[in-house]
């Protein structure tokens, strides 16, 4: 096309006339897409904080599959969230509003974690999704069902390589999420998470109780050490649009094997969250114990990558491809205060 304009220089004024003439529709129609999806995507964003729904969801990651119970329920007293774990050991997880309180029932342990953003499916929008546009092409697909609910299908094609691509399922309704999937750069879903049973609506308050009985005698952990911690670490170099959303001091308790025998000890870590609005990365910064091999794992969207420096011992997560992992890792710096 650009060898037929240079070739008839009069066609090329014609179509750069028209295309000036144009712009100013075309700019407010972007404009006027870009406010919808916006609104779509806030819609999506407060489904999951406002509603009270309760259901049964998988996670597929490469080739494990995990299943999960929620309840949601929102009050007078803001939200109460419990989700427990279906599968492999048990695990109970327990939201008030911004405190979390874990049941580890194998080891009678129950840790508390508090100034805890929701970040469990289907919460999976973070405060910063309305800049998604910036990062992402998004369309409305086709109309598909989930757990036998009619949803409308979103597509959120990448405008780089370090990220990828989702689809997500919201129910036409009531904007909740309903299903999640990521996709590489070849289409290929390698991630997914999904209902197979959702209510929405009311939600017995009976079921938001501990399913663990007895606790008396449990351990209790308290995680978080300092909230919205400014530690002097950063990270100079992150994909565009990825924001620090979070950044504290938790605690990492005495590990204990399956013989009952005590491993390590409690140390502090620093974590850092960024997110573009869907997708996230994690820093955790920990004194270097020197008994940890660098490298890196790649599991399903999630890579993981650990590396030494200075003293510490870095590792960054994050459902993104390696190549954006690489250069969060490699862009860590600490300034003293």
């Amino acid at each position: 096309m650009s060898f037929q304009l240079f070739k008839f220089p009069f066609m090329a004024l014609v179509v750069s006339v028209l295309a000036v003439c144009s712009t100013p529709e075309l700019y407010a129609q972007d404009a006027a897409d870009t406010r919808e999806m916006q609104a779509t995507l806030r819609k999506v964003q407060l489904a999951a904080k406002r509603l009270n729904y309760s259901g049964t969801f998988i996670y597929q990651q490469a080739n494990q599959i995990r299943t999960s119970r929620i309840y949601h329920l929102v009050d007078a007293h803001g939200e109460t969230e419990k989700l427990e774990i279906l599968d492999g050991k048990p695990r109970e997880y327990l939201r008030r509003n911004d405190e979390v309180t874990c049941y580890l029932p194998d080891s009678k342990t129950i840790q508390i974690e508090k100034n805890v953003t929701q970040e469990v499916f289907p919460a999976l929008l973070t405060s910063n999704a309305h800049t998604l546009p910036e990062s992402y092409v998004i369309k409305m697909a086709e109309v598909s069902r989930v757990a036998g609910i009619a949803c409308q299908v979103i597509s959120f094609e990448p405008k780089d390589a370090l990220r990828y691509a989702y689809r997500l399922c919201v129910d036409n309704t009531s904007g909740l999420l309903l299903r999640a999937q990521t996709l590489n750069s070849r289409q290929e879903v390698i991630e997914q998470i999904s209902f197979t049973q959702i209510d929405i609506g009311e939600v017995d308050k009976s079921r938001l109780k501990p399913s663990f009985l007895n606790t008396a005698q449990w351990q209790i952990e308290h995680m978080t050490v300092q909230a919205n911690a400014s530690s002097g670490w950063s990270v100079k170099s992150l994909p565009s649009s990825f924001k620090k959303i979070r950044e504290m001091k938790r605690l990492i308790p005495i590990s204990v094997s399956e013989g009952g025998a005590h491993q390590g000890k409690p140390h502090q870590v620093t974590q850092m969250i960024f997110s573009d609005g869907l997708s996230s990365i994690s820093v955790f910064i920990e004194p270097d114990t020197g008994n940890r091999t660098e490298g890196s794992l790649q599991q399903g969207a999630m890579t993981i990558m650990g590396k030494r420096q200075a003293g510490h011992w870095m590792t960054v997560v994050g459902e993104v491809p390696s190549s954006a992992i690489k250069q969060v890792m490699s862009s860590i710096e600490f300034k003293p205060k």
